[in-house]
């Protein structure tokens, strides 16, 4: 690492920059995390402490069909040869390596309780055995045939593979997750079939595109399936960049329980989710009636996975149902994609699937030359012998009378048949048996056999094209092991579309349907009190407060404001505080400022038209659909300049407009002289020398225009007693008689109008 880490014997203080050495050591504990713990190798898919593993249970010759050993003797093995870091590491490593429920291919055969989807532990290693798998074996085959590296293990007193042969696409078919200094991975698993279509493909095609090997590998395989909900694009863009993300769903369907009643029924959960912990999350959503459509969640499960849904009522959409289930829990996650990879075993780098692949083929061929120069090198040593053997056969009795009479054998043998050292040694440790006749005819048989495979080999090493053919080959044998005909090669994970729903019915279903009373009161404090209340003498307020509004309502309803700053505010009704209080006030709810003041309230309908009025007299007709806000900031619906304010709204019925001022003159108006707009300033409504508009309303000129007296009763007056106030907009009009005196068509003017909707 360049500088000392050791304190200098003789005493002597080494002065170091703590910025200098912190970067040093930093950046030594980064690297070793990188290349030595968190990102797998492109080549073999595998980290250090799985190879060790999986290289360690070789050693012990626990090959597939083998004996099971004990757990405990693997991670010994490993720890004290290969890992030198701490046993449970090892062990659960081992563990997740045996789990059929994370990974798509298991490389470890467990016998014992090695943890379940439930996200229970493994039993302890002393009670737990294992032995290698197929995929396993296909991982490790060829290593004693110097198909790979070794290098030195952490003691020196040993080697272990830096890489294994790797027959099988580890990397992909059962993906890896780590998290290192700086950097992450995280591959989902895939199909192993596809791969092998996928990699054929590019061995004809080296040149081709990620997009392009879409048309094999279609997107992951997870073991415990599911479906994936992405659209074709985005899967295409994240293996093309190597990062993304899968939006992946459970797989259910509905079990029809008789009498029009259904259960869904859960079959499959997403990748790495916990079924106990999942099964608790519904339970509580359940509990906080969060998750209304939902009933009752049991979990059926029994070696396959069985999670039962059902819904509180028969008439509940089903669809509608899990819509909100996978809103709010891990029955929908979002799988994320990041091939950030070790090439070559020592850069790290993000690879899209094309180039991830390409490393892996490439090293298959490394592979194959390898092994097939070490076949040679003992193909060439065991002709050599035979070469010996045959001359000893043709020269027997002189063979044997050397042996016999000479003291030193070996120089003699090699002088008088012009033997080599390798030939000597051979014939002098010759069995007594292998001196029969028939042996003879064998050797020269074998020696045959061992010619015609050299020149194979030797044909195979000094071309390419064959290597490539050879690798197509195997590929297409392991395409055929693993293919979805077999029970481990069959496609798992399946893929679909999200419905669409209108968000506006998931929000409503995510929210109780209940109802209840909504009460503003004057100085601005709302709550919603259960049930529709009608009688509000026993509704209770804070000192010097009263009532200004109340109207009935649901749970699932979004409650307007119209405030005198001339803007309507949204608030979702199952936002609002519950009545056992005096409430809260809006201002909590809604960006409006202290001089502010509320001027309407009712419930969102759509559909209708409001007249909307300032105090200057000024005012238009906005469409209700127009005034729904998404914000706490509102929507400016009225514009006014100060000190104007906005002072009276109602709901549009009728053909005529009635305006009383503060001055206590009316006039009445046919309602085709106001514009509709859906913001501005409005037109003059009524004129005024002093003071303004006290209140607006709007009705039929055939039914006549009604009112609320001082006693609560409604008053009526046909257009004929009304002729002396008629006129035009923006006319001052006359001195209203028997009209309440507080110059208002309604007691409460907006809220009893919004309470008789």
């Amino acid at each position: 690492m360049g500088k000392r880490l050791i304190p200098p014997e003789d005493g002597e203080i080494e002065e170091v920059a703590l910025r200098d050495a912190l970067e040093e050591r930093y950046l030594a504990y980064a690297l070793s995390t990188i290349m030595n713990r968190a990102l797998p190798d492109a080549r073999d898919g595998l980290k250090p402490v799985h190879r060790r593993i999986l290289y360690g249970m070789r050693l012990l010759r626990l090959d597939p069909g083998a004996a099971f050993k004990k757990s405990a003797k693997v991670v010994g093995d490993v720890m004290g040869n290969f890992h030198p870091h701490g046993d449970q590491a090892i062990y659960d490593a081992l563990v997740r390596l045996a789990q059929d429920f994370a990974q798509r291919y298991p490389l470890v055969d467990g016998q014992g309780n090695f943890g379940n989807i439930d996200g229970d532990n493994a039993a302890a290693m002393r009670y737990t055995e294992a032995r290698l798998t197929e995929v396993a074996r296909l991982l490790i085959d060829g290593i004693d045939e110097d198909a790979v590296d070794f290098r030195p293990s952490y003691d020196g007193t040993g080697e272990e593979p830096a890489v294994l042969p790797a027959a099988f696409p580890n990397l992909l078919a059962n993906g890896s997750q780590g998290i290192a200094v700086g950097m992450a991975t995280s591959i989902p698993p895939h199909n192993a079939a596809e791969l092998c279509d996928a990699a054929l493909f590019l061995i004809d095609n080296p040149k081709a595109r990620s997009r392009t090997l879409l048309k094999y590998v279609k997107g992951p395989d997870f073991p415990t399936g599911g479906v994936i909900v992405d659209s074709g694009e985005s899967i295409a863009e994240a293996y093309t960049t190597g990062r993304g993300s899968f939006r992946v769903r459970a797989r259910w369907e509905t079990e029809d329980t008789g009498r029009g009643t259904y259960v869904v029924v859960i079959t499959e959960v997403p990748w790495l989710v916990q079924k106990s912990r999942l099964v608790e999350k519904i339970a509580e959503l359940i509990n906080d009636k969060k998750l209304p459509l939902i009933g009752d969640v049991r979990d059926e499960s029994a070696e396959d996975l069985r999670l039962v849904i059902e819904p509180r009522a028969r008439t509940v959409d089903a669809g509608l149902m899990m819509e909100s289930l996978f809103k709010l829990t891990e029955l929908e996650n979002r799988i994320p994609l990041n091939m950030n990879v070790l090439v070559k075993g020592r850069i790290p780098k993000v690879l899209g699937l094309a180039e991830v692949l390409l490393e892996w083929l490439e090293h298959r061929r490394d592979v194959l030359v390898r092994r097939s120069k070490h076949r040679l090198a003992a193909i060439e040593h065991r002709l050599e012998m035979l070469g010996g053997f045959l001359i000893a056969y043709l020269n027997l009795d002189k063979v044997i009378k050397i042996i016999r009479t000479e003291d030193e054998p070996k120089p003699v043998l090699i002088k008088t048949f012009k033997l080599t050292d390798v030939q000597a040694d051979a014939i002098l440790n010759m069995r007594l048996r292998n001196l029969r006749k028939l042996e003879e005819m064998e050797i020269r048989a074998e020696e045959k056999a061992l010619r015609e495979e050299r020149t194979a080999l030797k044909g195979l090493i000094g071309s390419t094209d064959q290597q490539w053919k050879t690798i197509a080959g195997q590929i297409k044998e392991l395409k055929v092991a693993f293919g979805p005909k077999t029970e481990i090669g069959k496609r798992r994970t399946t893929f679909g579309e999200a419905p669409v729903h209108d968000d506006a019915a998931i929000e409503e279903a995510m929210a109780v349907r209940e109802p209840i009373t909504v009460v503003v009161s004057e100085k601005g404090w709302i709550r919603a009190l259960r049930g529709h209340v009608t009688d509000m003498s026993g509704v209770t307020f804070k000192t010097d407060d009263g009532l200004k509004f109340s109207f009935p309502t649901e749970t699932t309803a979004k409650v307007l404001i119209f405030a005198s700053n001339g803007k309507f505010y949204t608030i979702e009704a199952s936002k609002l505080p519950g009545g056992r209080g005096h409430g809260e006030p809006v201002r909590l709810f809604i960006d409006m400022d202290q001089d502010d003041d509320v001027v309407a309230a009712m419930p969102y309908q759509g559909g209708r038209k409001f007249l909307v009025a300032s105090y200057g007299g000024n005012g238009f007709i906005v469409p209700e659909d127009e005034v729904l806000g998404t914000t706490r900031k509102g929507k400016q619906v009225l514009n006014l300049k100060a000190p104007d304010k906005a002072v009276a709204m109602c709901t549009v019925e009728g053909d005529t407009v009635a305006a009383i001022g503060a001055n206590r003159k009316m006039v009445i108006f046919g309602l085709d002289q106001v514009p509709e707009m859906t913001r501005g300033r409005g037109v003059r409504l009524q004129k005024y020398k002093e003071k303004g508009l006290s209140d607006v309303t709007t009705f039929a000129a055939a039914d006549g225009m009604s009112w609320l007296d001082g006693a609560g009763r409604t008053q009526t007056l046909s257009m004929k007693e009304l002729k002396d106030w008629r006129g035009n907009r923006a006319d001052a009009g006359r001195i209203a008689q028997g009209l309440p005196k507080n110059n208002k068509f309604r007691g409460a003017p907006a809220a009893t109008k919004a309470s008789d909707e």
